[in-house]
């Protein structure tokens, strides 16, 4: 189920963020980081990193809902800590409480290059679920 709705999302696609493990309530993946997803001084960009937690934390609410419903982001918070410096970036979202209205997530980006692993942001996210119509 959660396979066919990333494939539907056009954004991810266009990214080029590929999801690596999907489990009830979490989801990993990563993103090449390419010459357009870097800002003016060469940092993955603020709008990107914010994109990808959107994208983890809401498929992993997602991974949780029944098959006539889905998610939609209610609120977004990130925290910037380190810049984005390398050459991929790995995200992991995760379910912190499934409500029957509401469920609350988090995000976090860590980017990889040649000392290791950076976490660069963290979030945490309300996505509402609401119900399909035919």
């Amino acid at each position: 189920m959660v396979e066919e709705k990333m494939e539907l999302n056009h954004f991810m696609n266009h990214l080029g963020f590929k999801i690596n493990k999907i489990e009830a309530g979490l989801i990993e993946g990563e993103l090449k980081i390419e010459p357009q997803h870097r800002q003016q001084i060469g940092f993955l960009h603020g709008g990107v990193i914010a994109t990808l937690a959107d994208l983890v934390a809401g498929f992993a609410s997602y991974s949780l809902v029944g098959n006539t419903q889905t998610v939609v982001t209610v609120e977004l918070k990130i925290s910037y800590f380190n810049p984005g410096v390398g050459d991929t970036a790995f995200c992991r979202g995760f379910v912190l409480k499934a409500g029957q209205k509401l469920i609350f997530s988090e995000a976090e980006i860590f980017v990889n290059n040649s000392g290791g692993e950076t976490m660069v942001a963290k979030a945490s996210g309300t996505f509402a679920i609401i119900e399909l119509t035919a």
